[in-house]
């Protein structure tokens, strides 16, 4: 997909030491648990972690390059036995704020609903991601008690249904 200087492809080997390097950005990191980063290498993803997605529709994940920006970060999506697809997307702090998330975000929800098949999309970032926040009412989602018991406190839990997300769009 390319919009306007926004170009979001599929992940694959040539853009796994941009991966490491955001999953290695504590800054990145710190919504998901990671203050300090990850400490993953080109090569252990290529080895772990590369070959279990975007071998089907149900699993994606894709690599988001602005024009003048490079690579700025990910999105990605994996459906669920329940037809629930989690999502997820990390930009690096240079790309934030300029509709980058936004339009990566997008791509992931209209995917995980066409060709993953998800009746419905859900996100569960940190209370203290604010920013997050906003961007994914800006979509529609809606808050709904976390499944999690033990992560409740500190994060909230949204989903989006498909008829939803059309409907919001229109």
């Amino acid at each position: 997909m390319i919009n306007k200087k926004i170009t979001i492809i599929e992940t694959t080997l040539n853009d796994l030491d941009n991966v490491a390097s955001l999953w290695n950005d504590g800054d990145v990191m710190k919504y998901v648990g990671f203050p300090n980063g990850l400490d993953v290498t080109k090569k252990s993803l290529e080895e772990k972690w590369l070959p279990g997605i975007n071998k089907n529709g149900n699993r994606r994940h894709y690599s988001i390059y602005h024009e003048e920006l490079g690579y700025c970060g990910e999105s990605y999506y994996k459906v669920e036995k329940n037809g629930k697809a989690a999502l997820d997307i990390k930009l690096f702090s240079g790309a934030r704020g300029k509709g980058i998330a936004y339009t990566g975000l997008k791509h992931a929800i209209d995917n995980a609903f066409n060709k993953g098949n998800a009746k419905i999309v859900y996100v569960d970032p940190q209370k203290k991601n604010i920013k997050a926040l906003s961007l994914y009412k800006k979509f529609g989602f809606k808050e709904f008690p976390h499944p999690d018991f033990n992560v409740a406190e500190k994060h909230f839990y949204l989903e989006l249904f498909k008829e939803d997300y059309e409907n919001h769009l229109n």
